[in-house]
């Protein structure tokens, strides 16, 4: 055979600045619309979305020259996601939407530390227990002194500011999993892992919060399906069955009046009672058509929780279908790209720590896009990014930290994963 001439194709890489700067202008005039949506134009709501876009450039322009990182596509999805929010939820209350941005501030902030932290992967090998520990005291003050909020006692006020805690031990549901897989030589390990996700997953139970309670349980799935095919796989397994059968035992009552409205929220009886929420989305939804309806035009807005559980009701009503897909598709490509990432990362930890966070994050969308339209039962839990809530937006930065921190890429300027 003679020598065959083999052509490289190359792809050409993503401008970050040219993406920076279409999104820049989606901001502002989404910013501006809803600013103007009421009698009186709101101009919070154009601050806040002024001081994102000053933000997104002076940490891409930073990171660009002085860490000389190239790969910002993660972070431009979260940017437009979180502007989103801001928008959706400034346009009703100015104030929150104000405050969504500082928040988004903190989250990006832990997000950097994160990464940063997730760069010395022998230092969160000798930290993992530390930080099992501070999770677990910290649910343990949250069983003391929490406040219930809409039947979950999982609310603690702190100057104004109420706090969810159950939300960063996300950040430390996966980074213990991960660092203790990725070092699973003894059973020791393993059953120190096991009776940590017990005690969170337990407490959740405990203060009957039950669309977190599945979130963790689905993302220690992920992490026992991460884990190699041996007897330590089936002490996982069992361990999954025995939290699955504690959830449903303690949700019993509550799982069953919830899948007695599960698809029956048109029925006479459920459709101004337990299905209230539902019906109005859907026929909000369905008035909005591809394009929507103008944001401020919607009815959702109107319903209780329509800035928290009820958001995504409300971007399909007034920003339209079409966009609804794109937001759904921007959190499938953070899905993908964790995918991608896992495959060449530097070592198991990166792999486990990039998929069980994506898992989370497409399961708590799921939960949250299907609960509000009746395709699964409804359990309350936010739209990751966009949905009102501090606690939430901190949490869903420092979670795609993991994924930032398995792309090889990140850590060019320590000069182990540079490739030529």
């Amino acid at each position: 055979m003679g020598e065959k001439t083999k052509k490289r194709i190359k792809v050409k890489p993503i401008n970050n600045f040219a993406l920076m700067a279409f999104l820049s202008v989606f901001q502002l005039v989404t910013g501006f619309v809803g600013a103007n949506c009421k009698d009186e134009f709101q101009v919070k709501v154009l601050i806040a979305i002024l001081l994102l876009i000053v933000t997104e450039w002076v940490y891409l322009i930073f990171f660009y020259n002085a860490f000389h990182r190239r790969n910002f596509e993660l972070e431009i999805i979260a940017f437009f996601l979180s502007g989103v929010g801001i928008v959706a939820v400034g346009s009703q209350n100015a104030s929150q939407g104000l405050k969504q941005y500082i928040m988004l501030l903190a989250g990006l902030l832990g997000f950097i530390f994160m990464v940063f932290l997730m760069g010395h992967t022998d230092f969160c090998m000798k930290i993992r227990i530390f930080v099992a520990v501070g999770a677990l005291l910290l649910l343990a003050v949250n069983l003391l002194i929490a406040k219930t909020h809409m039947g979950a006692r999982n609310w603690i006020e702190i100057g104004g500011f109420t706090v969810q805690p159950s939300e960063f031990v996300k950040i430390a549901f996966i980074f213990v999993g991960s660092a203790t897989l990725e070092k699973i030589q003894t059973s020791k390990n393993i059953i120190a892992f096991i009776a940590f996700s017990m005690a969170v997953v337990g407490s959740l139970i405990i203060i009957k919060d039950l669309g977190t309670a599945l979130i963790f349980f689905v993302t220690f799935l992920i992490l026992a399906f991460m884990n190699s095919g041996d007897i330590k796989t089936v002490v996982l397994a069992v361990a999954t069955a025995v939290m699955g059968g504690a959830i449903v035992l303690k949700y019993k009552s509550y799982v069953a009046r919830r899948f007695a409205v599960y698809r029956h929220i048109w029925e006479a009886d459920n459709f101004n009672n337990s299905g209230y929420q539902q019906t109005r989305v859907l026929v909000g939804m369905a008035s909005g058509g591809l394009l929507g309806l103008g944001i401020g035009n919607g009815n959702i807005r109107y319903i209780g929780e329509s800035t928290n559980d009820l958001i995504f009701g409300v971007i399909c009503e007034e920003w339209g279908y079409i966009f609804g897909i794109i937001v759904v598709l921007s959190f499938v490509c953070i899905a993908i790209s964790a995918l991608v990432n896992s495959i060449a990362a530097r070592s198991t930890f990166y792999s486990i720590a990039s998929i069980a966070a994506a898992g989370m994050l497409l399961f708590q969308t799921a939960l949250n896009i299907f609960g509000i339209t009746d395709i699964l039962p409804l359990t309350g839990v936010t739209l990751p990014f966009i949905s009102q809530g501090g606690s939430s937006m901190i949490s869903c930065w420092m979670v795609l930290a993991f994924i930032k921190a398995s792309d090889v890429r990140t850590y060019n300027y320590l000069g182990g994963a540079k490739k030529k």
